[in-house]
């Protein structure tokens, strides 16, 4: 199998398994990414790898706007509380995307060292949110406080480190500020709409505005797969995404959320240990 589309393959299935579950999809990425590079020993121009970035995202999107197709018909546009949450939730990640603070938190963490650390930081969260969680936590998506609201949406601005799993963070927030389970992943959920789409478009606006690269003989591009890769990509995030969405939702139901605090512990360590003394 060609490079390009196996590379596409399993960048889509981490992407679309790290992007629902609260592992962090940016860590994985930038950790996986960085041992794809080493192991096959070839590597992607910058662009390409904001195109699939995109791809993946737009991917993992409609994996969402299909899961909560009834929630956003019947509830979102009939909730105004619902409604007025969710721009309240998304107002810092807007202030933070608009701001230079985006480009020089992706100059600084971007490493997988970085999202090692930031793993271990989600793996706090979940600890937290399933062990602090408050016991009236029963507030529903109805009687959503926009106090609430901003508070999760603080926790998501947080995750744009690598490592720090959106999810993880934003349904953790929502536990330790009273919301019951099912609410929160919900709301962490449909206020990741705007944030996947955001992203993409961010990262849409770096490849037009960034100078254009030399194509290089080992790069996506002459390979002679480059867009098909990109579907590749985006398709297999879809998909994927679908059902890891799925079954994070069953596993939140039954309170499981400390098995992934103790996946991201795991992987975090393994990280930190292969970066400061193997490399």
């Amino acid at each position: 199998m060609d490079y390009s589309i196996l590379r596409a393959i399993i960048l889509g299935v981490i992407q679309g398994i790290a992007e629902f579950l609260p592992i962090s999809s940016s860590g994985h990425l930038v950790i996986f990414g960085d041992l794809l590079h080493r192991v096959m020993g070839t590597h992607s121009q910058q662009g390409e790898d904001l195109h699939m970035n995109i791809a993946l995202h737009v991917g993992t999107l409609f994996s969402i706007l299909w899961v909560y197709r009834d929630e956003i018909r019947h509830r979102v546009f009939q909730q105004p509380r619902l409604m007025l949450g969710i721009c309240i939730a998304t107002l810092p990640l807007v202030a933070i995307g608009l701001s230079s603070i985006k480009d020089i938190i992706e100059d600084i963490f971007n490493t997988p060292l970085y999202a090692g650390c930031g793993l271990l930081v989600t793996a706090l969260f979940l600890f937290l949110g399933q062990k602090l969680q408050r016991e009236a936590a029963n507030s529903t998506l109805k009687e959503l406080h926009p106090m609430q609201a901003m508070l999760v949406g603080l926790f998501q601005a947080v995750a744009i480190i690598p490592g720090i799993s959106r999810s993880g963070s934003t349904i953790s927030a929502g536990l330790l500020c009273g919301i019951e389970r099912q609410a929160a992943a919900t709301f962490s959920f449909l206020i990741a709409i705007p944030a996947i789409a955001g992203a993409a478009v961010l990262m849409l606006k770096d490849i037009l505005t960034q100078p254009p690269v030399a194509t290089s003989t080992t790069s996506t591009v002459a390979s002679g797969n480059y867009h098909v890769a990109l579907w590749v990509g985006g398709i297999t995030a879809f998909f994927v995404g679908w059902g890891s969405l799925r079954g994070l939702l069953t596993l939140i139901g039954k309170g499981r959320l400390h098995y992934f605090a103790i996946y991201c512990l795991l992987l975090g360590s393994s990280t930190i240990i292969w970066q400061l003394f193997f490399v």
